[in-house]
């Protein structure tokens, strides 16, 4: 695969304008990216914006704390899909997963999943806030729930992706499962050493600078 293809072309700030998005959009059809990855209110554009290419529009879910009830973040992903949402990234609910309530953590994935109708869904687990057991604990959740990626970090919580954490994330799903890093992968070393660690997909505003 070329390097191009790992990376969903980021914008995520609560500032982003419309000026911005058609940026992302306009560089992501002419580095070939994977995805550009938005909030809700900005698939419409994105869509029109990449129509003919093969640049996936992939929104998140529940951002950035996943805190919302499961009815919400399922409504979310269904309007999303029916904007044209074709990949979701959802935030677990971190809370639920500390407390130890595995069947809300694994139930709610599952709701989301099913809302997605067929889409590809990510489930950013936050690694900075967990620790080693429920980052395993976690990712085994999203795989037992149908989940197609387990996702580092929102990159808006207290830290993002680290090579430590994706070769425990592969480890614990396996090859058949993706793994996205994200968060702070800005330089072309950080990007190789995150695939070398088992990383399938890479989620970075750097994208331009980093191909």
């Amino acid at each position: 695969m070329k390097a191009s293809k790992y990376i969903d072309h980021t914008q995520l700030k609560p500032d982003a304008t419309k000026d911005k998005i058609v940026t992302l959009c306009r560089e992501a059809r002419e580095y070939d990216f994977a995805s550009v990855c938005i909030n809700p209110c900005w698939i419409p554009l994105a869509k029109e914006l990449l129509e003919g290419s093969d640049v996936k529009v992939c929104t998140v879910i529940g951002f950035p704390l996943g805190a919302m009830s499961t009815a919400a973040k399922c409504l979310e992903t269904a309007t999303a899909v029916q904007d044209g949402a074709e990949e979701v990234d959802m935030v677990i609910n971190i809370g639920k997963l500390k407390d130890g309530e595995d069947d809300y953590v694994r139930n709610e994935i599952k709701a989301i999943k099913e809302a997605c109708s067929g889409r590809l869904l990510k489930v950013i687990i936050e690694t900075c806030l967990l620790t080693d057991e429920e980052k395993v604990r976690a990712c085994k959740l999203a795989k037992e729930a149908g989940a197609d990626f387990v996702k580092t970090s929102t990159g808006f919580s207290t830290g993002g992706a680290t090579v430590e954490d994706v070769a425990l994330m592969r480890r614990t799903v396996g090859e058949d499962m993706g793994v996205k890093a994200a968060g702070g992968v800005r330089d072309k070393e950080t990007f190789e050493a995150m695939i070398k660690a088992g990383a399938t997909r890479i989620g970075t505003s750097s994208g331009k600078n980093l191909i």
